[in-house]
């Protein structure tokens, strides 16, 4: 045999045995084919966030796939922790005010009404009439705002930048009002405990109603636009659907809960300021759905519009501090006056105040504020202009004295933009609060988002979460 043949021998015998190799394994898996009946699969995990733009980089959510399915969902919230409950501690109880303002920094307004009727709650005071309006009009103007960034932040995620858009416009003319009234667009720190900072402007309800004849055109354009656009149903119908069992037991309010036929809103079953003296309806849905969801916040936006036009046709006026038929003078020649003791009829007349002096406040401080001395801030024209005024304030200031409830302990529900808004708050007896605790709508909504992503597809997890309206500010206090 030559050396030719000879290694072709041996390479024939390696490949026989290969070949049996491979077909012993082979049978080996047939055989276990045949004995399980399927093959082996497993789910894929995926990580979707915090740095996902749906995600708000604040939220993180570890999905379960089979295939494009998700079949399992952990809903990890804690990467904004702003430690907004204890900074409350911190200082006196009208400072905790802006920091409410970062809550649900949406609808800012409507967290500085909630915190500062539970004060007002635990102090045993209540505000005047024309107040009680004015933070139901402010809060139903905020109410609006908070629900065109939610449909229009969530039309975007499904491919309708324009309705995004045309929310937005709209959400201009509403924040537009809001700072003539504030001063501010965002972060406003309107309410007082006891009142208000000021009173509504001149011309504001011409002002509202060219607002809201604007805003209800770009709705009824982005009506049109989605209500009956095939793309947009069939990505929101028999999506994200929660039942009104489960609803109620994760503690679901608000939008979220009304989209399952269940008629819970704060503002009738628990009624606060004015709101039992105004007649409105609560848009409720069918499904639980998406699409219901969608449908509930746009006609509430309706609701909450008429809601402010019939406060400011029963607006209540107010007292006022001064005589307006008296004379005016400079601030200035008034205290030189006051210095030679020569005070006489000074009550009876308006101060002709500098920008600096005169405030936003005006004569309408007390239609606006509660007559709490003990509570309320005076006027800027009263804290500059006489000494009871600016003793007040600096009582009201200073550390140590301020506002001081009595020990006990106080709830206050209010109707947020996304369910009940609860503010608990605890005092001591002292210039600050002992404890704050918020109740958010978003946190129950958040805790029922893995059960309620189970069974949809991977595309459907952003219209889901958009639909929750998740706001960081008062999810991770």
């Amino acid at each position: 045999m030559t050396k030719q043949q000879v290694w072709l021998l041996v390479i024939g015998t390696c490949l026989v045995f290969v070949i049996w190799l491979l077909e012993f394994n082979m049978g080996k898996i047939q055989e276990e084919v045949t004995k399980t009946g399927t093959t082996e699969t497993r789910s894929m995990l995926l990580n979707i966030g915090p740095s996902h733009p749906a995600m708000h980089g604040i939220v993180r959510i570890v999905a379960e796939l089979d295939g494009e399915t998700i079949v399992g969902a952990d809903v990890e919230i804690g990467y904004l922790h702003r430690a907004f409950e204890k900074m409350c501690e911190t200082g006196p109880y009208n400072n905790a005010i802006p920091y409410t303002d970062r809550l649900n920094y949406v609808s800012p307004l409507i967290n500085n009404v909630g915190y500062c009727m539970a004060v007002e709650k635990l102090l045993g005071i209540e505000v005047t009439e024309r107040c009680k309006y004015i933070r139901v009009i402010m809060s139903e103007i905020s109410r609006i705002s908070d629900h065109l960034t939610c449909i229009g932040a969530s039309a975007m995620e499904l491919g309708a930048f324009t309705v995004f858009l045309y929310m937005i416009k709209a959400r201009e003319y509403l924040w537009e009002l809001i700072e003539k009234v504030t001063g501010a667009r965002l972060t406003i720190s309107y309410t007082r405990v006891g009142g208000v900072k000021g009173d509504l402007p001149q011309q504001f309800k011409e002002d509202t109603a060219a607002a809201f004849k604007q805003t209800r055109e770009v709705l009824k354009e982005c009506d049109q636009l989605l209500t009956r656009n095939r793309i947009f149903v069939d990505r929101m119908k028999d999506v994200g659907v929660i039942s009104k069992e489960d609803a109620i037991s994760y503690g679901v309010t608000g939008p979220f809960l009304r989209s399952t036929g269940i008629d819970y809103d704060v503002r009738k079953a628990q009624p606060y300021l004015v709101y039992d003296r105004i007649d409105f309806d609560i848009p409720v849905g069918e499904n639980g759905d998406n699409l219901d969801r969608y449908m509930v916040r746009m006609e509430e936006m309706e609701q909450s519009m008429r809601i402010v036009e019939k406060a400011l046709e029963r607006l209540p006026g107010g007292s006022i501090l001064v005589d307006d038929q008296g004379h005016e003078m400079p601030a200035a020649f008034m205290v030189d006056e006051a210095k030679m003791g020569r005070t006489a009829g000074f009550k009876e007349r308006i101060v002709r105040m500098d920008p600096t002096l005169e405030g936003s406040s005006g004569s309408h401080h007390p239609a606006v504020n509660a007559p709490e001395k003990k509570v309320v801030l005076p006027a800027k024209e009263d804290t500059y202009g006489n000494i009871e005024g600016l003793m007040d304030h600096f009582k009201l200031v200073m550390v140590g004295h301020g506002i001081r409830p009595p020990k006990g302990e106080a709830y206050f529900p209010v109707e947020g933009a996304n369910g009940e808004l609860g503010f608990y708050v605890v005092s001591d007896g002292s210039d600050r609060p002992y404890r704050v605790r918020v109740r958010p709508p978003c946190f129950p909504i958040m805790a029922a988002l893995s059960k309620i992503l189970v069974g949809d597809m991977m595309a459907d997890m952003v219209p889901t979460f958009g639909s929750v309206n998740m706001i960081g500010g008062e999810l991770d206090r």
